[in-house]
């Protein structure tokens, strides 16, 4: 009886060995991996934005968007570039009055990243519905967790964890889809320089009003007496003087 209680707890240890180090070994060697990445239909969104350039200062920049709002960006980054006719500018190349045009492209993609993972070898020891050890090709023993409602082909034919006996050769395949979705940006900044200010005006003949002196008016002289009148009243009129004077005289001359 003891040599059977001994040959029992012999048993025990080496079951317990096994599955130690059946933990301890690393999968790599015998698990075969497989990640593969299926691309869906893209979807791609093109969004416009347009403004002017009314303040710049340093590295801040004002600028009045298409819709009249007003955008006040500082600390704009020595890196930032802008394309004008070709050419790429900096910050401290902005002028007020610049015509900035941003375009933003965004690119959609769903993608799912499947990965296979396969193993074969023999049934070691199971542990249903949790665990199986497996003999793998290279002797070694390995164990594995079994996910809920794992199946195994076994000869051809399926079966569950709890068909699984010591001595079988399982083929197991595990796949695992992760959805993703992957988002692209590209950015463009454009740009026009303001208008040049406008040139003189070519040199054409001025015309300039002079006012003219306005003489002033000379005095008519009265004019001349008809050659009609007749010198016949005034020789009456001196004669009548003439006996005025002599009748003054007398009188004078009596009183004497």
């Amino acid at each position: 009886m003891n040599a059977t209680i001994g040959r029992t707890k012999l048993s025990l240890v080496l079951a317990v060995g096994a599955l130690c180090l059946a933990f301890a070994l690393s999968m790599s060697a015998q698990v075969q991996t497989q990640t593969t990445t299926e691309s869906g239909k893209a979807s791609v969104k093109t969004t416009v934005e347009k403004g002017e350039v009314v303040y710049v200062s340093g590295n801040d920049l004002v600028v009045k968007m298409e819709d009249g709002s007003i955008r006040h960006v500082t600390n704009v980054p020595e890196s930032a570039r802008v394309t004008v006719d070709g050419k790429q500018l900096g910050i401290h190349d902005v002028k007020v009055g610049m015509k900035l045009q941003r375009t933003i492209t965004t690119t959609t993609t769903p993608k799912t990243i499947k990965t296979v993972k396969t193993v074969t070898g023999k049934v070691w020891n199971i542990m249903p519905p949790s665990s199986v050890i497996l003999t793998l090709e290279d002797g070694k023993n390995q164990s594995f967790k079994i996910p809920k409602g794992q199946k195994f082909d076994v000869d051809g034919k399926s079966v569950d964890a709890w068909g699984l006996k010591k001595g079988m050769i399982i083929h197991a395949t595990k796949i695992v889809e992760v959805p993703q979705t992957v988002i692209d940006q590209e950015r463009k900044l454009t740009g026009t320089m303001p208008p040049p200010p406008p040139p003189p005006p070519v040199d054409v003949p001025i015309l300039v009003a002079v006012e003219e002196p306005v003489a002033a008016p000379v005095a008519e002289a009265p004019a001349a007496l008809p050659k009609t009148g007749s010198p016949l009243p005034l020789i009456g009129f001196l004669g009548f003087l003439s006996i005025a004077s002599s009748l003054g005289l007398r009188k004078f001359s009596a009183r004497s």
